[in-house]
């Protein structure tokens, strides 16, 4: 998708404005459109797909320039002046029929705008990050759902998917080499993974797998969360200051895994993927294990390297080691999706079950505080 032309990337919109639909409804069905429960609304969150188009697509005139488009240029009025008042925080929130009805038409502006779009990258540059954005969205608002409980019965159905279970594999070594780590030049390129840049990678041991419920579970039965010198100095005032004894929506860690998952409590299967941790929390598991959390350059040239011998990666977005930081090269634009955050952050690799599979791609990068365990999150583990 990242260098999809006009044809595959109008069928992809499409596809993204749909499952955003589907959520909206979803919502709306359990009278949890405006449920904000510390983050944002789910009406909130179905709006920026329109609002982010009509924005740097419908009302920008130098769209066609693409990331080398003045973003201080006058645009043209808005689609809906009520909706920008409201998500400016100035107007009251729209009906669901009237947010629909906007969605619809900011999607119909975009088709239009991409059958006249030149065919190159710059030329479809902002419809590539509009397909991004809108399925990151997709993605935010299944953390929604999950993070309000909300039923997966009754109609429409929840757009959920239940998380993988994968048998167990032994570690993968690989061999010291050179590494180009980030991407390269051409088509719609994330700004956090710019640019390619060679760095020296010692011979490493990886898991083949994200740590299981079942691995993370032996850490809770031997003390770990009441265990300091497991902890980091900031994960140790974290894990206090929460009150944590168990990964958020973990009813139960001792004698099986019970997690909040749809408004019940549910068993987890041993063999999936922990998720729902913080980054404080996967570097107490690898202190307790001896072990540690894979750097950028390992975790990346594995995903690359060795697929035909079981690594296998996509379950949970995964933890490593380092902070965030720009690469040689990097320039972010006004309509970056992952800009450097202000504040200092970890980093996260890969996907989650619930990220749409044309985003998935190895040399992805998140950035989060070390602290968020909302997102669909987990971790694999390094020997020393």
């Amino acid at each position: 998708m990242r260098v999809a032309g006009a044809e595959l990337l109008s069928l992809a919109l499409i596809d993204a404005r749909n499952h955003t639909l589907r959520w909206l409804a979803a919502f709306e069905a359990r009278d949890a459109l405006s449920r904000a429960d510390g983050g944002p609304s789910p009406l909130a969150l179905a709006a920026r797909a329109g609002a982010w188009q009509d924005r740097w697509i419908a009302r920008n005139v130098c769209r066609q320039r693409g990331e080398a488009a003045d973003a201080s240029a006058l645009r043209l009025p808005p689609a809906d002046a009520a909706i920008d008042a409201w998500l400016a925080g100035a107007a009251p929130a729209p009906t669901p029929a009237a947010l629909r009805a906007w969605l619809a038409q900011t999607l119909e502006t975009t088709l239009d705008l991409l059958g006249s779009a030149h065919a190159d990258d710059a030329g479809l540059h902002v419809f590539r990050c509009a397909l991004r954005h809108e399925d990151r969205l997709g993605e935010a608002l299944a953390e929604r759902a999950a993070a309000l409980q909300l039923h997966a019965g009754g109609e429409p159905p929840l757009p959920w998917r239940e998380p993988p279970a994968l048998a167990a594999r032994e570690p993968l070594r690989l061999p010291a080499q050179r590494w180009m780590l980030g991407s390269r030049p051409g088509g719609a390129v994330p700004e956090n993974e710019r640019w390619a840049h060679e760095v020296a990678l010692p011979a490493f041991e990886i898991d083949a797998r994200p740590v299981s419920w079942a691995a993370y579970a032996e850490f809770a039965e031997d003390g770990g969360y009441d265990r300091r010198e497991c902890w980091s100095p900031a994960g140790w005032a974290w894990l206090q200051a929460e009150g944590r004894r168990a990964p958020r929506h973990v009813e139960q860690l001792r004698g099986g895994v019970l997690v909040q998952r749809h408004g019940e409590l549910r068993r987890a299967a041993p063999a999936q993927a922990a998720l729902h941790l913080s980054r404080h929390e996967a570097e107490a598991w690898c202190r307790w294990a001896g072990r540690r959390l894979p750097t950028e350059a390992e975790w990346e040239c594995a995903a690359q390297q060795a697929a035909g011998r079981g690594f296998a990666w996509g379950e949970v977005f995964e933890w490593v080691a380092g902070s965030a930081r720009p690469w040689p090269g990097h320039a972010a634009g006004a309509s970056a999706l992952d800009p450097l955050p202000a504040r200092p952050a970890a980093v996260l690799r890969g996907a989650s079950w619930m990220t749409r599979l044309r985003q998935a791609h190895p040399k992805a990068r998140r950035f989060a505080p070390a602290e968020a365990d909302t997102m669909f999150c987990g971790f694999r583990s390094c020997a020393i």
